[in-house]
């Protein structure tokens, strides 16, 4: 899959595709409609398949300064749209200039001159342009004059809970601590990554030993322990391995900042400064202040072994993978 920054880079090759149209933050199962039809519709007619979104995401762009709210950095949404089997990625800068695009301008200087589209894919709520003012329909009515085909993906929900794919509903669960029912909306289990930093060991001379990652520009999921899934970044040829994580503050130390601590079961091999990816796949408890170190320690055998009885109920496969499926 090919990262495209400015429309001047797309080649005459991948003129005149498909392009899916969407921020695209968590690749939830309805994100995965939209793309998915795209590339269907692509391959069915010999086009290029493509994604258009935006970096940073409007709402960072709009409100800076409000709490982290990101379910999938960049680097998290371009592995998952390229398993997907997109052929490029095309990444628009969202700044001030941008924002203040007309929905027309949008899509004669973007969609026709810039990209070539022959069609469009978006979800069936999709809005766009200078305050959100143009829509589907809109898109519909400029199609004759610009040449290209419009494509609107219906509502869709999950069959279980019923609730809607959206983000604004995988985020509610994640922060009530319903990281399970997210998956089902995801079609995988959330991650978190970061590269592994130096902590203060504590988590070694109690016999359970961590890799530490700080939190930033993140959802902030709910504090307390996980049972959950980790691998070293490789890509597709990820190795995931069972553990158990606490994620918060550390009240027990009165410690101040988050960080997401990892213990990883029947492993010993040196994670400092390595890429670690965590999936959260299970909330075991709440994150609490213990008393006393013996206290604490008690505590993190028992949270290990509720861990580890979780996750082996999930069945999870043991070959190399790029994330860990609901499935």
């Amino acid at each position: 899959m090919r990262i495209i920054r400015t429309v001047s880079e797309l080649p005459p090759s991948l003129h005149g595709g498909v392009i899916a149209l969407g921020n695209f933050d968590g690749l939830h199962l309805g994100h995965q409609a939209v793309i998915g039809e795209a590339v269907s519709v692509a391959r069915a007619n010999g086009l290029a398949a493509g994604v258009m979104t935006f970096e940073p995401h409007p709402r960072e762009f709009f409100r800076p300064n409000e709490a982290p709210f990101r379910l999938s950095p960049f680097r998290i949404k371009t592995r998952l749209i390229e398993t997907m089997g997109v052929d490029y990625l095309y990444t628009q800068i969202f700044d001030r200039k941008f924002s203040e695009n007309t929905p027309e301008n949008f899509v004669a200087d973007v969609l026709a001159a810039g990209l070539h589209v022959s069609r469009v894919v978006v979800g069936f709520d999709y809005v766009f342009g200078h305050e959100r003012r143009g829509s589907v329909e809109f898109l519909r009515s400029l199609a004759p004059r610009y040449g290209y085909e419009v494509i609107a993906v219906s509502e869709l929900k999950d069959g279980a809970g019923g609730l809607r794919y959206s983000s604004s509903n995988v985020r509610a669960l994640l922060t009530a601590g319903r990281c399970a029912e997210a998956a089902q909306l995801l079609g995988r289990f959330w991650e978190l990554e970061g590269r592994v930093e130096h902590g203060d060991q504590r988590g070694r001379t109690l016999g359970f030993p961590t890799a530490n990652l700080p939190h930033r520009n993140y959802l902030h999921p709910a504090q307390g322990v996980y049972a959950v899934r980790a691998g070293i970044d490789r890509g597709a040829a990820t190795v995931w391995h069972d553990g158990v994580a606490n994620f918060g503050n550390r009240p027990t130390f009165d410690k101040k900042d988050l960080l997401l601590e990892v213990h990883l079961f029947d492993f010993n091999a040196d994670l400092y400064h390595r890429h670690l990816r965590v999936a959260l796949i299970d909330y075991i408890r709440p994150e609490r202040k213990f008393d006393s170190l013996a206290a604490l320690k008690a505590q993190l055998a028992i949270d290990c072994d509720t861990a580890r009885k979780l996750l082996k109920q999930h069945h999870f496969s043991t070959e190399p993978a790029p994330f860990i499926s609901v499935k």
